[in-house]
């Protein structure tokens, strides 16, 4: 009868009778418990060991094969014996052996805002186990990538999960995901201190690895745990909204723990160290895009085709109507509401005109380009890529950013400046 109990109570966690940290029932919830028992079966990728090994326990549990989920648990605890979450199960198994327990972290005097942590961390795990990426799907941001760069990094908070995708020939595939924690107060980072998560087409600007974190920070280094990857938050978009702040990284965690719970950080995604060590294989240094979306919008490679093949027309007409030195014709590509520095559009059409008016020629040459919707706005795109440009009088080549914005159907400029 007890372990009936201890089965009930779990199984209640997993099918949702909790809330997720949103306050509304998980997707498990919407399920009959039934179907619940596919999760390991059906499930159509692996997850990875520890967080595996960790999931089979509480299923175990929900099957009422009490000795399974402790040989399962004492795995993951001989191998992590810093992750807290699998100590807390072990110990609401032992309890569970003198009394029936109705939840993942029953024991009586613990710290509830530490267990509530953990909890969410169960459920986040159970939710990544359970809900698989789409199959042949890629993220609708990753339109194209550089030839250069290998890999991309799109994070779904929602999912608590940081995906990587590997470049084939230009179009993104999917390799592999790991869990991450977010801002403790959630997404869409406005201001400096808010501890919220930014939302944005992002890439990483340096590394830095535990010896110079301990150079810099001392012994508060250890908050980042095996090294950081800063992105070049705010960029000219969240500058152009507001949004201020600083100091935005994909980090390890400290030494004294496997993981952190789904939201603990002041703003940054944090990985444990074992998945910081394994990103840090595919990330390059000015070149790796780090998409941070409030959820992916799955869809088929060849969905994202037409928007690509679109926006490339409206970059190569740009170029076109550049070098033809028809000035009025080349500003048509560019917003009324475009901000280039200081300058706004009125000031650029008048700094273009002056300029070109000099010019018997110009040559411009665009190569190693990527392109990235922006996350929550298919109206919105960053696009990024080496230009040499050649004239009469001048010449010099230089790694061009613009965002550009679909108003009425055509693509045109919003900003642009150097990469």
């Amino acid at each position: 009868m007890k372990r009936a109990l201890i089965s009930f109570g779990i199984v209640a966690f997993i099918v949702g009778a909790a809330l997720t940290l949103t306050g509304s029932p998980v997707a498990l919830g919407n399920r009959p418990l039934a179907a619940i028992g596919g999760l390991a079966a059906g499930s159509s990728q692996a997850r990875p060991e520890p967080e595996g090994q960790l999931v089979e326990t509480l299923l175990a549990i929900r099957d009422g094969q009490f000795d399974k989920a402790l040989t399962e648990i004492d795995r993951v605890i001989e191998r992590m014996p810093n992750f807290r979450l699998a100590h807390l199960i072990k110990g609401d198994l032992l309890m569970a052996r003198g009394r029936p327990i109705s939840d993942v972290g029953a024991a009586p005097d613990a710290p509830a805002e530490a267990i509530e942590d953990l909890r969410n961390e169960a459920r986040v795990r159970l939710e990544r186990y359970h809900k698989q990426r789409p199959q042949e799907q890629i993220p609708d941001s990753l339109l194209q990538l550089d030839p250069r760069q290998k890999y991309a990094i799109v994070v779904d908070t929602s999912k608590y999960t940081l995906y990587v995708f590997e470049n084939r020939d230009g179009v993104p595939r999917y390799l592999t995901d790991y869990y991450a924690t977010i801002g403790r107060n959630g997404i869409d980072k406005l201001r400096e201190g808010d501890k919220k998560t930014p939302l944005g087409v992002y890439h990483v600007t340096r590394s830095m690895p535990r010896d110079e974190l301990d150079r810099i920070y001392g012994a508060n280094s250890a908050l980042y745990g095996g090294g950081a990857f800063p992105i070049n938050y705010p960029n000219a978009w969240d500058r152009r909204q507001g949004r201020k702040g600083h100091g935005i990284w994909l980090h390890g965690v400290p030494y004294d723990t496997y993981s952190r719970p789904p939201r603990a950080s002041d703003g940054c995604v944090a990985l444990t160290n074992e998945d910081f060590a394994a990103i840090s294989r595919h990330v390059q240094v000015g070149l790796t895009p780090v998409i941070i979306t409030s959820e992916i919008n799955w869809v088929s490679p060849e969905r994202n085709r037409g928007t690509r093949e679109s926006l490339q027309q409206a970059i190569d007409q740009w170029r076109g109507d550049w070098e033809s030195r028809d000035t009025e014709r080349y500003l048509r590509h560019y917003s009324s509401e475009f901000r280039g520095g200081n300058l706004d559009y009125s000031a650029w059409a008048d700094h273009k005109r002056q300029i070109n008016a000099q010019k018997s020629w110009i040559k411009v040459k665009v190569s190693e380009v990527s392109m990235f919707l922006y996350p929550g706005n298919e109206n919105l795109a960053v696009v990024t890529f080496n230009q040499n440009y050649a004239s009469s009088n001048i010449t010099n080549t230089m790694r061009k950013r613009q965002y550009w914005i679909r108003e009425n159907g055509q693509w045109r400029i919003l900003n642009e400046g150097a990469a």
